[in-house]
């Protein structure tokens, strides 16, 4: 499967939500495959369709995250190609697990090279960047909540070996 091929087609599809109603969403992607030149293989097709469909499920909950790390730019004033980006790439950072997120913000910075004005591939990475370590510090959040830890957090470096008294 030709993932970069997906994903730019994804973004199209998302780039046309913006501009479509809701109950049009699943005639999107019927309209993309008339063209010669997004023209995918059958399992391309259900990978594209199945993510689309994933990610505006999600639409609302991403772009409420989107607006509270994007600061001075609310997703109502992106330009539509960036806001495009940033939802598929918000998506694949926080949804699928198959794809790790520094791969993500690559990729969408990428894509904004390609279909965004000059410089808005600096602004889908700091905004990235941003929702990045809101989501590192809700995780390790989550882990330091569920992690037992053996030893006091006295500062001090310990090593626990199971069984055995500590050691310093």
């Amino acid at each position: 499967m030709r993932r970069k091929i997906c994903r730019e087609q994804i973004f199209r599809l998302l780039f046309q939500v913006e501009f479509n109603d809701k109950e049009d969403y699943p005639y999107l992607n019927e309209r993309m495959k008339s063209f010669e030149e997004f023209a995918l293989e059958p399992d391309e097709e259900e990978y594209v369709e199945a993510k689309f469909e994933k990610i505006t499920e999600h639409i609302e909950e991403i772009d409420e995250v989107l607006n509270e790390n994007s600061i001075d730019w609310k997703t109502s004033r992106m330009g539509k190609a960036e806001l495009a980006i940033l939802r598929l790439a918000y998506y694949e950072m926080v949804y699928d697990d198959d794809i790790p997120e520094s791969v993500a913000i690559n990729e969408a910075v990428e894509l904004a090279k390609k279909y965004g004005p000059e410089e808005s591939y600096s602004f889908v990475n700091g905004v990235l960047a941003k929702c990045a370590k809101t989501q590192d510090k809700h995780r390790e959040a989550i882990q330091k909540k569920d992690k037992t830890k053996p030893w006091k957090e006295t500062g001090e470096a310990r090593i626990v070996v199971k069984g055995s008294k500590t050691k310093k």
